[in-house]
This record gives structure tokens, C-alpha cells and sequence, in this order.
């Protein structure tokens, strides 16, 4: 049996599997991962596996078949044990006995609840009687782009034929649940000894008596459709009708997509604020670029787990690669009208399409937007969904092209989409999903975040749901301070905050990663300790440029964004008791801090209208984590005291009413408060310091 495939990767490890084979449901799990570990198999998310065993019945002691499926929701590349439910498979097949037909498919679901063996099982799935009503011990769902090619071209069930001959059965499209089940049961009774079965529009189920066989089997199916396409695409000669746009060179398409980014989020947020992400990849621009575009977009998907996180279908932009980015007033003139048509013709598809139990129509605004010449665009309620939105929509690229290699691509009837989308079995799914948290769909910068309060502040502002960009002049804090995030949480820019060309490319880079940006966090800074005489030129510029100069750059370059997007914003500075505090030895630092101060008054008082909220925040002895206390600062303020450096903590921590230490996180804390409390102040000034009365605000 051969494990050399060009059009998927063999990942089974031998030693890995072998130590697994004395539990089966280890196994089938192991094979569910390497599975999902190759997009080319199945979307995230979607698809499913199975394994049966023989288990001992808890109420009876006798031996019986236990069936082991994922769940409802989850990935099957990622899937543990907390993620599949275990069901007794005679009592899951009894339930035909109850069926009532294609009605009757949404009590069928609750059913399924009574065929639990394990107590610890996940909510059941649809797709779970498609794997128990066929006898195999091992079963694949898979959803490849190679397979969905097949089931949406026009001659689905003849290109089967084509390819496999008798040994694989075929289905019709029809809605999952019990009755495709029955029509799997029944396909296999028709053609007993097939390998496995194209489901229309759908995808592929596939079998084995033990697990690794199974795997294989899946393997060497894919292998043959995708072998199969490829020929008929160099047959054809070239795919989508040829080339119609031609790409901007990709720094220009950069440029462009950092630019529309905000101006895009702000109006598919009309409704709920949106996270975005950007794509460029080759097969992307293949298929915006051609001629073809025009009549499949509007085709829409076909296979239901792509229309489900892409919508039904993209909006296609009509502005030239070459439109002029900085014009704003021309880019909306443009896009204001096509999301309305846009919103309009989602509103007359729910209209037309909905039954009388139909849940309320969802946000009508586009996920998938197309940029012929630039790339594709796609929002959603946070990165990971923003992000896997855009590859089931290069799936969904995949799908067209071998369908049209094959004859002709055809997508669902948009009666059968509504119904799917629309399922009250998938609100309830939706309404299953944990509550967002506070800063959920928001975007966030924090400068200085390569350690101490900055770091503090990313570290807060992620756990309460928002998306951040760490920026800190050194690469090496930033790596070492994203390192416990993915790339759907966290990025990070390099950047000197007395640079406004860096702070331009870090603004770009936060349009580019998450859409744009709500929240300006000015952490970065230094401290610099000394009387009048000894401070130099060089002294007060440095704290004028970092503290001052970088926190106007940032507003004013941010604020460029916020306008786009429509959205409001928050700027928070970082300064300090030193700026309302006349203290001795600090004449640059405390006036440079005073300066950050009133900027946020000034700048609250112009913005507010915008509902652009500014405000500050005042550190007061953070000294422990704080990197301004490694260097010349700490010295400085020991000898303005009278005491030693090692005697500071205990010193700031005796002066404040508290007497309390101050850590990064009281910091945070504060920050947040500002965030996800204090929604409606502006122009305010939070101490964190303990309680200083030379530095009460009021």
C-alpha cells in the first residue's frame, strides 16, 4: 500500500498509532486530528469521524456497540474527548422505528440525546445518525475541495462514475439529518463492497474495519479526485475564463487593502462592530481577476459549511485597482451604495426564503468582499472566524474551479441555503455560544508592550477580548511577550514612537491584521531623574519626543483610522503623579508628563463629538516589573529622597494612604476600567498610585 500522495500529505505516524491501539477512541481521535491537520481535507470545523467499540452497559454488564462521533461544533483537527459524544448504536438505529419523515428531522436531534451511553458526551450532531446508521467501525466525513468539486459539478454522479467506477456509491443533495442517513443506509444496500459515498453539494463519507484502513481509504479517494481534476484543468488549458484585472504589485495591494480596511469595517459594522482580515494568496487573485467572476460570485457557495461562515455570497466591489486610497469622499460614494444593495438583496433572500418559524434575519452585511486587482476581504465577530471565513471562501474558489474543470459548477438552490442557514437547530448552536466578553470586537495598540505596564496593559486587554498589537522599540521583548498568543489574539509591531513614519507603518500593520483600530494605549516611556543643571538639551528632547511627540503622532494618525471607520475610539495615556506633582529633581520628566496631560484634555474636547473618548491614566511607584526602574531612574529618585535604591518599593509603598505597592496590573486594571466600566467619561485622569493627596486631581 503506497503513502506517497501528491495531493494531500500522509501524516499517519506508526509509533504514535501503535501506542494508541489498545484504545480505540485514542486512536480514532489521533485520526481525526492528522486529518484536520490538512486544509486540503477538510475546512476548519467541518467535517466529522467516528469509531465504534464494544463497551460494557453500566445497568446491564452486558457487552454492547458504543459509537463514538464528534460533537456539535469543534474541529476535528483539534478534537479530544470532551469533544465527541458516546452513543449506545442500537438504540440510535431503533429510532427508526419513530422516524416521521423529512418533518420530523428536528425531534429527531432531541432524540438522539436518549441514545447517550457516555454521561460526559457533547451535544450530539446533525451528521450523527449518517454515521450510525452505516455499519462500519470506522467512518470519515470529510468535506476536500477536490471532493466538492465532484458533488457541485453539474454531472456530479457521472464524474463519479468517471472516476471511481462501481466502487463508490452516490446521493443526491439533501439536508443533513436522519433521512440522509436512511439515504446512506440505502445507497450501501444498493451497492454492497463500495468504498465510499459522494454526497451532492456536499462531501464524502468514506470507511474502514480499523482505523488506520479507514484513513487510508479517505487518502486514496481524495487522491483520485484531486488527480482527476487536474488533468480536465490542463485539458482546459486555463480556469475562470482567463484573466480580466490585472494585480496591483503586492506592496501597492498591501498599501491599498491598509487603506479600504477601515473605511470597509466601519460600514460592514453597521450593525455589530467586525474584526477583519486580508488575503492576497495566488488562488484568491486567480479567481477575482477572471472573467468569470461576474457570473459565479453571485452563484454563491454550494457546499453548507462554507455559506455558513461566508454568507450566501461575496460583494464584489466595483472600484479599479487603481482608485485613489487617500480620497475618501470618492471611495464612499462607491461602497455606501454597493453594501446597500448589498444589505437589501440579503434582506429580499430572507424575505422570499423564510418559513413561519424562521428565526429573525441575522446581520445583512457581507462577510466576503471582493477587491479585483487587490485581494479579498473578510469580516466577521473576531479574528479566528474573520480569518476562517477567508479560507472557506478560498474552498469555496477550490469547489468552482474543479467543478468547472469537470463541466460546470452549480451551487444550491437558495431555498436549500435559507433552510440551512436558518435552521433553528443552528440558532440553537448560536445561541450555545459563550457570552462575548467586554472588549470583544475591539482593536487595540499598546505602545511600550514589550514588558512591564505595557506588557501588563496587552496582557489585560486580550484577556478581556480585544485584539492587540504590541508595539515596544525592541523586537526581542515583543517576541518574548507574544509568544503565549496566536496570531487571532496578538501581533506585534516594531516601532520608535519618536518616528511618525513608524507609527504610520504600525498604524498600517494594525489595519492590515485585525481591520483598524479602537484603542490607543500610550505606554512607551522612559524616566529620566535630575536637577536643572545637570538636565541637557539632549534629556528634555528625548522626553519630549518619546512621552509627547509620540502620544500627538499616534492621536493624530489614529484618529485618521477612527474617522474612517465611524466607529468612536478610545486614546488612553500613560502618564504619571509627576505630571499634577511639583516634585524636586524632575523638571524634564514631570513637565513632559504634565504636557501628555493637558493633550488629552485638549484632544478629549475636540473629539468627543466623535464620540472619540480621551482620557489618562497616572502610575505613581511601579517599581516592581516596571522597566523604567532598571536603569539611571531609580538612582535618581533615591538620591532625591535621601534614601537607597533598595529601599524605594518599601518607600512608595509607605507614602501612598493605602499603603499599598502599586504592581503593572493595578495599571491594567485602571486602563480597563476606562475600556469596559467608564463608558461614558472622557477628558478624566485616573490615579493609580495608592492614594497621594499632593496628586488628587479634584
Amino acid at each position: 500500500m503506497t503513502t506517497t500522495f501528491k495531493y494531500v500529505d500522509y501524516l499517519w505516524d506508526k509509533h504514535k498509532a501503535d501506542s494508541l491501539k489498545d484504545d480505540q477512541v485514542a486512536l480514532f481521535l489521533y485520526r481525526s486530528n492528522i486529518l484536520g491537520a490538512d486544509l486540503r481535507i477538510t475546512n476548519y470545523g467541518g467535517g466529522n469521524t467516528s469509531c465504534k467499540t464494544i463497551e460494557k452497559d453500566p445497568l446491564t454488564n452486558n457487552n454492547v456497540e458504543v459509537m463514538w462521533v464528534k460533537g456539535s461544533g469543534g474541529d476535528i483537527g483539534t478534537l479530544n474527548r470532551s469533544g465527541i459524544s458516546g452513543l449506545y448504536t442500537d438504540k440510535l438505529r431503533a429510532l427508526k422505528n419513530v422516524y416521521g419523515g423529512l418533518t420530523d428531522e428536528d425531534r429527531m436531534v432531541g432524540l438522539f440525546n436518549h441514545c447517550i451511553y457516555d454521561l460526559n458526551s457533547k451535544a450530539p450532531s446533525i451528521d450523527t445518525p449518517l454515521h450510525g446508521l452505516l455499519p462500519f467501525p470506522h467512518i470519515d466525513h470529510l468535506h476536500p475541495d477536490a471532493l466538492i468539486a465532484v458533488a457541485a459539478a453539474a454531472d456530479s454522479e457521472q464524474a463519479t462514475k468517471e472516476i471511481w467506477g462501481n466502487t463508490m456509491g452516490w446521493v443526491p443533495w439533501q439536508r443533513p439529518g436522519f433521512d440522509l442517513g436512511l439515504q446512506l443506509e440505502k445507497c450501501l444496500e444498493n451497492n454492497p463492497g463500495i468504498r465510499g459515498i459522494v454526497l451532492g453539494s456536499h462531501g464524502l463519507f468514506t470507511w474502514g474495519t480499523t482505523s488506520y484502513e479507514c484513513y487510508m481509504n479517505s487518502l486514496e479517494v481524495i487522491e483520485m479526485a484531486s488527480e482527476y481534476i487536474s488533468k480536465k484543468i490542463e485539458e482546459k488549458g486555463s480556469v475562470f475564463g482567463g484573466q480580466k484585472v490585472e494585480s496591483l504589485v503586492r506592496e501597492e495591494r498591501l498599501e491599498k487593502a491598509a487603506s479600504l480596511m477601515p473605511l470597509l469595517r466601519g460600514l460592514a459594522s453597521s450593525e455589530n462592530a467586525m474584526i477583519g482580515h486580508f488575503t492576497d494568496a495566488p488562488e484568491v487573485l486567480e479567481f477575482i481577476n477572471s472573467n468569470d467572476l461576474e457570473r459565479l460570485a453571485p452563484m454563491g457557495t454550494s457546499c453548507p459549511d462554507h455559506f455558513l461562515r461566508t454568507k450566501i455570497q461575496p460583494l464584489v466591489l466595483s472600484l479599479s485597482p487603481n482608485a485613489n486610497s487617500s480620497d475618501t469622499k470618492h471611495l464612499l460614494s462607491v461602497l455606501n451604495p454597493a453594501f446597500e444593495e448589498y444589505r437589501q438583496a440579503y434582506k429580499e433572500y430572507y424575505e422570499t426564503c423564510k418559513r413561519s418559524y424562521s428565526p429573525a434575519m441575522r446581520d445583512p452585511n457581507p462577510v466576503i468582499i471582493i477587491y479585483p486587482g487587490v485581494g479579498m476581504f473578510s469580516f466577521a465577530k473576531n479574528k479566528q472566524t474573520a480569518r476562517v471565513a477567508s479560507e472557506f471562501y478560498i474552498n469555496a474558489i477550490n469547489v468552482m474551479r474543479g467543478a468547472e474543470a469537470i463541466s460546470s459548477y452549480t451551487s444550491l438552490p437558495r431555498q436549500e441555503a435559507f433552510d440551512i442557514e436558518y435552521w433553528l437547530l443552528e440558532e440553537a448552536k448560536l445561541k450555545r455560544m459563550p457570552k462575548e466578553k467586554p472588549l470583544s470586537r475591539k482593536i487595540a495598540l499598546v505602545t511600550g508592550a514589550g514588558g512591564g505596564i505595557g506588557k501588563a496593559i496587552a496582557d489585560k486587554l486580550i484577556a478581556e477580548g480585544a485584539n492587540v498589537i504590541l508595539a515596544d522599540i525592541a523586537e526581542e521583548r515583543l517576541k518574548e511577550a507574544t509568544k503565549e498568543y496566536s496570531s487571532d489574539l496578538a501581533t506585534y509591531g516594531v516601532c520608535d514612537v519618536t518616528n511618525a513614519k513608524a507609527i504610520d507603518e504600525l498604524l498600517k500593520k494594525s489595519c492590515l491584521d485585525f481591520g483598524g483600530i479602537d484603542i490607543v494605549v500610550h505606554s512607551a516611556g522612559l524616566a529620566i531623574s535630575k536637577p536643572i543643571a545637570d538636565t541637557t538639551d539632549n534629556d528634555w528632547d528625548l522626553l519630549q519626543n518619546v512621552l509627547v511627540k509620540g502620544q500627538f503622532d499616534l492621536a493624530k494618525n489614529a484618529v485618521q483610522i477612527m474617522r474612517k471607520q465611524n466607529m468612536g475610539g478610545d486614546i488612553i495615556s500613560i502618564a504619571s503623579k509627576n505630571g499634577l506633582v511639583s516634585g524636586p529633581n524632575n523638571v524634564g520628566y514631570g513637565t513632559a508628563k504634565a504636557a501628555q496631560q493637558h493633550m488629552v484634555r485638549l484632544l478629549a474636547a475636540e473629539l468627543g463629538p466623535e464620540q472619540i473618548r480621551v482620557n489618562t491614566v497616572n502610575p505613581d511607584g511601579v517599581i516592581v516589573g516596571s522597566k523604567i526602574w532598571e536603569g539611571d531612574w531609580a538612582k535618581g529618585r533615591a538620591d532625591a529622597y535621601g534614601i537607597s535604591v533598595e529601599e524605594l518599593p518599601a518607600h512608595y509603598a509607605k507614602r501612598n494612604l493605602l499603603n499599598q505597592i502599586i504592581y503593572p496590573e493595578d495599571i491594567a486594571n485602571g486602563v480597563f476600567a476606562l475600556l469596559g466600566i467608564l463608558n461614558k467619561t472622557t477628558g478624566n485622569i485616573i490615579n493609580v498610585d495608592g492614594g497621594m493627596p499632593n496628586a488628587f486631581v479634584r
